[in-house]
C-alpha cells in the first residue's frame, strides 16, 4: 500500500482562498483527500481552491469565517459539524500579519495578530480534535514559520504568535499522541506569498533574504505541499510534535 495516500479522508483547511493554503489543499487533494476550504472570503463556488480540488476528482466545501472573531471561530466548528464533515486532517493554515517596529506595535495590531496566528488555531483545534480523539485517529498540522525559532525585525505580534504555535504544537502532541492524534507542524521558510510581498520589493531586504538561503532562491507555495501530505498520512504515524522546516536551508546557515 502507498503509505502517502489519503484516499477515504478529509482534510479542513484554513486560509484556503490562496498562498500556501490553496497550494497545501491541493496537494492533500492530489493525494486523494476531499477538502472543505475555509477563508475570510471565500467564495461559496467557483473559488480558484475548489477548481484545483475538483480537477483531482475530489469533492469540495467552502466555508467562511473571520478569524479575528471568536464567535464565528466557534461558529465555523458547529456548522462543520452540523453540516456531516468528518474531519480527518486538520491544517491550521489561516494567517495575519502586522509589520511595524516594536515600539509602534499598536494593541489592536497585537490582538488582531495573536487572535488570528494563534487563539484561534486553539480554538478551532479543540472543538475539532473532539471526535479525532473519540476514534482514536486524526492528523493536526499547525503552519508555523521560520518566526517559531527566531525573533525576526518589526514583527513582535507575528513572532509571538509563531513561536506561540511550536509550543502548542508540542503541548497537544503531549496529550494526545497516545490517543491516536497526530499533532505536528510545518515552518515554510521565506515564500513568495502576500505576506513577503514588503520583503520582495524591499531590494536590501531581499537581497540579505537570498544570501541566506543556500538554495539560492525564495520558495513558492508549491515546494511546501509534500510536507503537509506527509503529515497527513500514514506514513508519519509516529511522528508527533515534531516543526518540520521547509525553508531552502535556511536554518542551516
Amino acid at each position: 500500500m502507498n503509505p502517502f495516500d489519503l484516499t477515504g479522508r478529509l482534510a479542513l483547511v484554513t486560509g484556503a482562498s490562496r498562498g500556501i493554503g490553496l497550494a497545501v489543499a491541493e496537494a492533500l487533494a492530489a493525494a486523494g483527500a476531499d477538502i472543505v476550504g475555509v477563508s475570510a472570503h471565500l467564495e461559496p463556488a467557483g473559488s480558484e481552491v475548489e477548481k484545483r480540488v475538483r480537477a483531482s476528482g475530489r469533492s469540495f466545501a467552502a466555508y467562511q469565517a473571520d478569524f479575528t472573531d471568536r464567535t464565528a471561530v466557534a461558529a465555523l466548528a458547529d456548522a462543520i459539524a452540523r453540516d456531516g464533515h468528518r474531519v480527518d486532517i486538520l491544517v491550521n493554515n489561516a494567517g495575519t500579519i502586522r509589520r511595524a517596529p516594536a515600539a509602534a506595535h499598536t494593541d489592536e495590531d497585537w490582538d488582531d495578530v495573536l487572535q488570528v496566528n494563534l487563539t484561534a488555531q486553539f480554538t478551532l483545534t479543540r472543538a475539532v480534535a473532539a471526535p479525532m480523539l473519540e476514534r482514536r485517529r486524526g492528523k493536526i498540522i499547525f503552519t508555523a514559520s521560520m518566526l517559531s525559532f527566531q525573533g525576526g525585525v518589526h514583527v513582535p505580534g507575528y513572532a509571538a504568535a509563531k513561536s506561540g504555535i511550536a509550543g502548542l504544537t508540542r503541548a497537544l502532541a503531549n496529550e494526545w499522541a497516545a490517543r491516536g492524534v497526530n499533532v505536528n507542524a510545518v515552518a515554510p521558510g521565506y515564500i513568495e506569498t502576500d505576506n513577503t510581498a514588503a520583503l520582495r520589493t524591499d531590494p536590501d531586504r531581499n537581497e540579505a533574504i537570498l544570501a541566506r538561503i543556500p538554495a539560492g532562491r525564495w520558495g513558492t507555495p508549491a515546494d511546501l505541499g509534500g510536507a503537509f501530505v506527509f503529515l497527513s498520512s500514514a506514513a508519519s504515524d509516529y511522528v508527533h510534535g515534531t516543526v518540520l522546516p521547509v525553508d531552502g536551508g535556511w536554518l542551516a546557515r
